[in-house]
């Protein structure tokens, strides 16, 4: 078995047997002739030899460390009474230092009634100070006890920063979860958006034309024609913006080479890219809005995601001339560049409707703005004097999603 397969198994156990080793090694260690009586001692009072009651303090003092993370105030209250009867009695093993590790554990997962726990530990320790004053030689001073006092209060608190520590590590995570599942949600929002609505609304268009044309057959086949192609290509795209939400996508489990060079090819072909924008013209000039496509410049060696937005941009333009502007002249420009990619989409607002509306609920744009922003390119989109309404993108050509 790998060292990383042993540890997923150790992680798998019960905490309680995780903390057994723990425990049993503190009692092994005490019971070493060389540390004998060489532990940690509070008080003057002689080491003596251990005795049956120095087993019952040494297994108080290292085997209830096996609960140590999962009944922490039982743990410790066992500790501190193991402790005690080992000061007491003078056996001084080093088994005391187990006081230490009870408390760090108790500060770190103790849950409920922490301050109550503090009180109770601290008063039990002045009963145990005096008992040791009495019973020693008396060169034991009050400074020395509030010093080791001091040093289990540090154990307690280094537990507690332990807890903070890890519950702000907990809340970060739970933020960052929070934060990539909202951005996920708006990143599928958007991407409905953009291949639904730009669809539909051409089907829409399509359909009521359709209704005006029942004493030309020819024309009134051409425009169910297009109703039908338009109602495939949605379901294309969406069945691909599916394939992206499963969470199988993009494995190779069960897989042949064959179906996943398939698969890619097929994920590639349904891929908009700027070469694509003409189909978009088309698409929209059948659903009866004049469009001017113009195109310059060679594609560079590589665009990463800008052909991508570029034709998210031409296709939202589009979509909102076809809602809000049917009929009005629409002029869409491309031009290519080796460092970026131009993309100019207005329409001068001449058409059977107003252009007041043409920004649309404004969601589209907004995510054609941070679109382009992530990629460090430049957007705007407003009316213009003539009451037409323009959409700009300047989005360099190296960006990758």
């Amino acid at each position: 078995m790998s060292l990383q397969g042993a540890g997923q198994v150790w992680r798998r156990l019960d905490v309680t047997l995780r903390d057994l080793p723990l425990g049993t090694l503190f009692l092994v260690v005490s019971f070493l002739p060389g540390l004998r009586g060489h532990g940690t001692q509070v008080g003057d009072l002689p080491t003596r030899p251990f005795d049956a009651l120095a087993v019952v303090a040494l297994a108080l003092e290292c085997l209830s460390l096996v609960v140590r993370r999962r009944w922490p105030v039982i743990c410790l209250a066992l500790v501190a009474c193991g402790f005690a009867l080992d000061q007491l009695r003078g056996y001084h093993s080093a088994a005391g230092t187990t006081l230490l590790v009870a408390l760090i554990s108790a500060g770190c997962h103790l849950e409920q009634r922490r301050r109550t726990t503090v009180v109770l530990l601290s008063v039990a320790y002045v009963p145990l100070a005096i008992a040791l004053a009495r019973l020693g030689s008396g060169g034991e001073t009050v400074t020395e006890f509030a010093t080791f006092y001091l040093t289990l209060a540090l154990a307690w608190g280094a537990g507690a920063w332990l807890r903070s520590t890890r519950a702000a590590e907990a809340a970060r995570r739970e933020r960052v979860a929070a934060e990539t599942r909202t951005a996920e949600r708006i990143r599928i929002a958007r991407e409905l958006h953009d291949v639904v609505t730009h669809h539909v609304t051409a089907m829409v268009v399509q359909a009521e034309a359709a209704r005006y044309l029942t004493a030309a057959p020819e024309r009134l086949e051409q425009s169910l024609t297009a109703v039908s192609d338009t109602g495939r290509r949605a379901l294309t795209d969406l069945r691909h913006l599916l394939d992206l939400l499963s969470p199988g996508h993009g494995t190779d489990h069960g897989v042949g080479p064959a179906a996943a060079t398939q698969s890619t090819q097929a994920t590639q072909a349904r891929t908009p890219a700027v070469g694509r924008v003409l189909t978009l013209v088309e698409q929209t000039r059948r659903a009866g809005q004049p469009v001017d496509f113009t195109e310059r410049g060679a594609p560079p060696a590589s665009t990463g995601s800008a052909d991508l937005v570029a034709y998210r941009v031409v296709q939202e333009a589009l979509t909102n001339a076809l809602k809000y502007a049917h009929g009005s002249r629409t002029s869409v420009q491309v031009q290519r560049g080796e460092r970026e990619i131009t993309v100019e989409v207005s329409t001068d607002g001449s058409g059977s409707r107003t252009t007041a509306a043409a920004a649309g609920s404004g969601r589209g744009l907004a995510g054609l703005r941070e679109r382009v922003d992530v990629l460090g390119g430049d957007f705007s989109a407003g009316r213009g004097p003539d009451g037409g309404f323009t959409v700009r993108a300047r989005i360099p050509a190296d960006g990758t999603s």
